[in-house]
This record gives C-alpha cells, structure tokens and sequence, in this order.
C-alpha cells in the first residue's frame, strides 16, 4: 500500500493542499519498505489528485482537505483519512498495524459558499474561506 501523507513538519498538516511537503510511505507484509518526503509540487485544482494518483498512492491522510479534492481521489478509488492530527511516525506505525480512522475533516472546505457546513472559519485561519494566501 502507498500513502501520502499531508506534511508540515513531523506533524500532519491541518490541509492537505496547502501543506509545505508530503510523505509518501509504502507498506508491504507489514513493514515499511519505502519513505520519501517530497515538496508540494503545487496547489492548482484538480493537480494533486491526478498527480498522486499516477505515483500510485492508495490512501491520503490529512488533516482536512477540499470537497472537490476529495471527490477527485475518490474517483481514482483513493481512500482518504481526514481529520487526522500527531506526529508522521505515530500516523505511520498506526497504518503498519491498521489501527488509524479518520474523522471529520479539520478544515470546513466551501464554507460561507453554499456547500450547507457551518460558515465558520476554516483550518488556517485568515483569508476569506478560511485558508492563508
């Protein structure tokens, strides 16, 4: 299994698109047979889910991430945790043992434009839906 992991840091970052960098894991029979870390190659729509989707990834883990993105991947069949917080290594360990869940995304993607979530700001702060430009 490939995963990509949202990456600010050691921690997941609160929006996938947004973040500085991604870590891409691969497992096989349990274990960790790669990782690369690797800068955001860019935040234009539709960009990262076909850009992952043809480096083969299989799930994607975030913190939050936009309604359209999460359609996109949905339509390659890539499955997504959202919600999710901590450090990479403790989100890699729990994919190795098949305990991580997602949650409810952090970020509230649409917001105050008509997707019906609560118009409250997003998973950033400034900006006017919620993220910093």
């Amino acid at each position: 299994m490939k995963a990509v992991i949202s990456t600010d840091g050691e921690y997941v970052s609160a929006h996938f698109g947004r973040c500085p960098q991604f870590t891409i894991v691969e497992i096989q029979d349990g274990k960790v047979i790669s990782k690369e870390v690797i800068d955001n190659p860019g935040h234009s729509p539709g960009y990262l889910p076909q850009f992952f989707h043809e480096k083969g990834a299989e799930c994607i883990v975030a913190g939050g991430m936009g309604v359209n993105a999460q359609n996109l991947f949905t339509q390659y069949n890539i499955k997504q945790y959202m919600g999710v917080s901590g450090k990479i290594d403790a989100i890699v360990e729990r994919l190795l043992t098949g305990t991580l869940s997602g949650g409810k995304s952090l970020c509230s993607p649409g917001g105050g434009r008509g997707y019906g979530l609560d118009k409250v700001g997003g998973c950033e702060g400034g900006g006017k839906h919620g993220h910093r430009h």
